[in-house]
């Protein structure tokens, strides 16, 4: 059974072939992407309330849907702003929710519920999902005429191509940003309103009884049925200009014509606005299924747009401003090479090593397994991105372990005169519990990190599984394959002698100073322990030197921009500085283009940039592009410099892009309580500390900042005697300068609202405003209506009030957000932070706390999810031990091992300068798996030589002797697989690479000093006393006989 591959060549040769085919196929069809898809655990809901403060809209909209939302249990946190005229509420589900549709519908019903408790006056709630993953493709419409852009055009236009890149097989959704919304307009004078004594309001509501867009019943016969409506619906600029609104003195009727203007265009002001390479534009996002190629997807979009392209008018052009394939092709390819060239990097370590015949096995073996991890990933619905591939990568040395002890040990049987068949079999037979236990613990080590919930772990999740899949591979292979291989290739050279490219490199000069090296030390246990363990005790004791970090910065050459003003400026204010911006950018030489998105987000052109800001006119969201991505730190950090000093009116934010689940500021503080003022002044106070920390580029208090606004002040009793009330006040001013719906006008597929208000000329000054003239009935409402100026029954008060009211989990909180210097730690600013809130003296009164939100309180997040599983998981991992050596002591020995290790992975990060980061975390953790095999298989040595298994020092020697050779041969290996992780560069691999790397090398040391010396101690306690002289044979003989009884299968009582 053992040896069933190597004496059927047959089952050897389909095995393979099998395996070639389902890798190959698998690799065809696989979906490629950048990086992993988060669950969609994330939506926003806004509400408009217009001309409502914030805090009405707090108590009267956000509030209400609150209290329903918090019987859905699967909700993990909701967050309210409440600004004048809006809510906009950010639900997020719980990290362990992955079935979210069934999740999202009871919200939907919940919020419909929320909706009949509004008061008059409020909108529609809009539910929208947040995106949580890239555009395949963005494209922008751009009007390239000097003159003022046609948007009816581009819009149409917009809309032909949507529906053309949905009809393409994979697409999932197609968005559009800056696309101002069209309206019919209706400007009418105040003064001939006032002539015939009509309001806005009024000639709006004859607009829209005349537009009779609804069945006026049937005519029903005993042959058929018609159906009847009034032909009188509003269908063009003509038709209502033609409206009649009063009927005149003379006998005619004054039509809205003779009085108005009447014209199609957008919406004033625009509730956003796009601004691509220089030009206005419509911007449209596509995204695509995650489960297709996205490299097949693209051709076929390149094909729809290039023939779209071929029929646009002349002025309008299509910009490609992101395309995710180069990106997803790139790194695939990077990753791929590093793959290749650290398998062959393995092969022509294992040929210095141990031959070329091992060196031919081994490298069969890497193929093979990375065939059969394309096959479970395709079959596991993984597809093949950063993390997924890298996975590969750091399982390419640990995968060849199996494969070279497996090797080695057939090779070893051959030499000393076993028949191959037999060899094979007595080396699968040996080896089969030591490689299960070393390849489980291996893949125990890594469960956590697969099993861990949240966006943290489905980001990094499928590195875990990869290895997982990858070491079962490898440990699959090494009972069947591999030494079958190994005993047909050891057959085939028995005839050409002992040469350093058939058996490996060999120095007797080493392998002497080596052997003396284990006899010191095993003459002197103590000292070979206290030396074993100095490395990892160091690194536990410099660990507090590390700085904490969640995720890296990516390398990309692109960054984004946000640009706020004062909560009053308008879009058109925002547009102006968003030019300007523009003009600065463009001046580096390494910028190459600049595209803005206002009053609302830009689309999400990388995985964790969501969209966060909608209807917000002083705000403005910019993708940027380099030439290069090495240079993005410092074109940052320049242009945040020129930007602050060229544009000090302006809150602008240049931020390098960054990896891993996404949140709005690196540096968060939460401060919560019941009073807004006291929240607001405990905020400043704090943000004060932060603008002295040079790291630091920017603030921001979400109640930093008050909306001036005007306040009319009504002389009541002179309202009442002109017939006015504050609601007929407000009604009228409302109408006269937003203007008043009154019907719609459908062309082809839209829908246009017709809206009346008076001229921009008649209401853009406070003094148009209070001049305004009033509709009102003659006193006690008898008489022709007449008209009144607002001055005359009251004043306008500019007066100031808190721009937005942010409540977490109906909590009142005033978040104070910092944002840093490109290449700076928030583990930094905040421990600045911290020290300078001491020294000011900075407290919290009684009701009031402060909890971080940004990087930290996700790094702290994704530690406990991480941590939710390894209790369990290490609870199996030690069962694993104690049932593969049937002993706690030689479990406690490994476990000791794999403790150290993390003290030497935590010291290669210190010696190489890396933060203690979440990669570096998941790295330390895999280390604990990978660490202990070697010395698994050494301590399994030690148990089975008969001599060696009670402390006999010479068999200890020699089992040590026997086993360097394939100890140091997997140590290279592992190192030289993680070369291209290290060498790459970057923040986000080498972390991982450096902690695994660095801790495999010192766990050598420790198998192949620390373990025998400690098996040694435990089989023979004598040793203890032994002065570290030569000895007598007999002297050592009788030292072994002093050691612990013998059980009855022949191994040492020490369990």
């Amino acid at each position: 059974m053992f040896n069933a591959f190597f004496r059927d060549k047959r089952l050897l040769v389909l095995s393979i072939a099998i395996i070639i085919v389902a890798g190959l196929s698998s690799y065809f069809v696989l979906p490629r992407l950048e990086d992993p898809t988060l669950t969609p655990r994330f939506a926003i809901v806004t509400t408009l309330f217009p001309g409502a403060r914030a805090d009405r809209v707090e108590v009267l909209v956000s509030d209400r849907m609150e209290e329903e939302l918090q019987e859905i249990e699967e909700i993990k946190e909701i967050r309210s702003t409440s600004r004048a005229g809006a809510s906009a509420m950010v639900i997020e589900l719980r990290d362990d929710v992955y079935e979210v549709g069934e999740v999202w519908s009871r919200i939907r019903d919940k919020i419909d519920d929320a909706k009949t408790l509004f008061p008059a006056g409020a909108g529609e709630p809009d539910i929208e999902m947040i995106t949580t993953k890239a555009y395949a493709t963005i494209l922008a419409l751009k009007w390239t005429l000097d003159d003022k852009p046609n948007y009816a055009i581009l819009l149409r236009l917009t809309e032909q191509l949507e529906d053309r890149l949905r009809a393409i097989s994979g697409t999932e959704d197609v968005e559009t940003f800056g696309n101002p919304e069209e309206e019919i307009a209706v400007e009418v004078r105040q003064a001939q309103l006032a002539s015939v004594g009509l309001t806005a309001a009024d000639v709006a509501q004859q607009l829209a009884a005349s537009d009779a867009k609804l069945s006026a019943g049937q005519v029903r016969s005993s042959e058929s049925d018609f159906l009847m409506e009034v032909d009188s619906e509003l269908d063009s600029i003509d038709r209502i200009a033609s409206t009649p609104i009063r009927y005149g003195s003379g006998g005619s009727f004054v039509r809205l014509g003779d009085v108005a203007t009447v014209q199609k265009g957008i919406v004033q002001p625009p509730a956003s606005m796009s601004i691509v390479q220089g030009k206005p534009s419509v911007i449209i996002g596509t995204l695509v299924r995650s489960d297709i190629r996205l490299d097949l997807w693209n051709e076929e979009a390149k094909q729809v747009i290039a023939d779209f392209e071929a029929h646009l008018p002349r002025g309008v052009e299509v910009a490609h401003m992101f395309e995710q394939g180069p990106y997803v092709e790139a790194r695939l390819v990077n990753l791929l090479w590093n793959l290749l060239m650290g398998g062959a990097a393995v092969v022509f370590v294992i040929f210095f090593l141990m031959g070329w015949r091992s060196a031919v096995v081994v490298g069969t073996a890497l193929p093979l397994s990375a065939f059969m991890v394309l096959a479970g990933m395709r079959s596991m619905e993984i597809p093949m991105h950063q993390m997924s591939i890298t996975g590969l990568i750091i399982a390419l040395g640990l995968l060849i372990d199996n494969a070279i002890v497996m090797v080695d040990e057939v090779k070893t049987r051959m030499e000393e005169g076993d028949e191959a068949a037999h060899a094979v079999a007595a080396a699968t037979r040996h080896l089969a519990i030591p490689l299960f236990g070393s390849t489980l613990t291996t893949g125990l080590a890594f469960a956590p990190i697969a099993l861990m919930p949240g966006p943290a772990g489905e980001f990094v999740g499928t590195i875990a599984t990869s290895v997982m899949l990858a070491i079962t591979s490898s440990f699959l292979l090494a009972m069947t394959v591999t030494p079958a291989l190994a005993a047909i290739f050891e057959n085939t050279s028995d005839a050409l002698g002992r040469h350093w490219w058939i058996n490996g490199l060999h120095s007797p000069k080493l392998t002497l100073a080596w052997q003396n090296t284990v006899d010191f030390l095993l003459r002197r246990p103590l000292f070979s322990i206290g030396i074993s363990i100095f490395l990892p005790l160091l690194g536990f004791v410099q660990a507090r030197l590390l700085q904490e970090q969640f995720f890296p910065a990516a390398d990309r050459n692109q960054f984004q921009i946000e640009l706020e003003l004062p909560p009053q400026a308008s879009i058109y204010h925002t547009e102006a500085v968003a030019k300007k911006l523009s003009q600065i950018a463009l001046a580096h030489p390494e910028v190459t283009g600049i595209d803005w998105v206002l009053g609302q987000s830009a689309p999400s052109f990388y995985y964790n940039i969501v969209k966060r800001r909608e209807n917000n006119a002083p705000y403005g969201q910019a993708i940027v592009h380099l030439k290069s991505a090495e240079v993005a730190q410092e074109v940052i950090n320049t242009l945040q410099k020129t930007f602050d000093r060229e544009v000090p009116e302006a809150r602008t934010i240049a931020r390098q892009l960054e990896q891993g689940p996404p949140f709005d500021a690196p540096v968060e503080l939460q401060l919560f309580g019941p009073d807004l003022y006291v929240l607001r002044e405990l905020g400043e106070e704090i943000r004060a500390q932060l603008a002295l920390i040079p790291e630091v580029s920017h603030t921001r208090s979400d109640l930093g900042d008050d909306l001036p606004k005007f306040a009319l002040v009504l002389d009541e009793e002179k309202a009442r005697l002109a017939g006015l009330d504050h609601t007929q006040v407000a009604r009228q001013l409302a109408a006269a300068t937003e203007g008043a719906l009154g019907g719609t006008v459908l062309e082809e597929t839209e829908e246009l609202p017709v809206r009346v208000r008076l001229p921009k000329a008649e209401r853009a000054k406070l003094s148009d405003i209070s001049s305004l003239d009033l509709i009102s009935p003659s006193i006690n409402g008898e008489g022709p209506l007449k008209t009144i100026p607002l001055s005359a029954i009251g004043s306008l008060e500019l007066k100031p009030e808190i721009s937005a009211v942010t409540r977490l989990d109906k909590q009142r909180m005033n978040e104070v957000k910092a944002y840093l210097r490109a290449g700076v730690l928030p583990s930094v600013v905040l421990g600045k932070l911290q020290a300078r809130m001491e020294s000011a003296g900075i407290e919290l009164p009684p009701g009031y706390h402060l909890s971080l939100g940004g990087e930290a309180k996700g790094r702290n997040q994704a530690i406990g999810n991480l941590m939710s599983s390894v209790g369990v998981l290490m609870v199996l991992m030690v069962a694993t031990l104690v049932l593969s050596f049937s002993s706690f002591r030689a479990a406690a020995l490994i476990g000791c091992v794999g403790f150290l290790s993390v003290g030497l992975g935590l010291a290669s990060l210190w010696l190489f300068g890396f933060p203690f980061g979440f990669m570096a975390i998941i790295g330390t953790m895999g280390l604990i798996g990978v660490a202990i095999n070697d010395s698994i298989v050494v301590l399994a040595a030690l148990r089975e030589d008969e001599k060696a298994r009670i402390g006999d020092p010479l068999a200890v020697r020699e089992v040590v002797m026997k086993g360097t050779r394939h100890v140091v041969a997997t140590t290279a290996t592992t190192v030289v697989g993680f070369m291209p992780l290290v060498l790459a560069g970057g923040g986000f691999w080498p972390p991982l690479a450096i902690a695994i790397a660095g801790g495999v090398v010192g766990a050598t040391i420790l198998a192949l000093t620390f373990v025998p010396t400690v098996h040694m101690v435990f089989a023979n306690p004598a040793v203890l006393s032994w002065s570290g002289h030569k000895k007598s044979a007999s002297a050592r003989s009788a030292a072994t006989t002093q050691a612990d009884p013998v059980s009855e299968d022949g191994l040492p009582q020490y369990s």
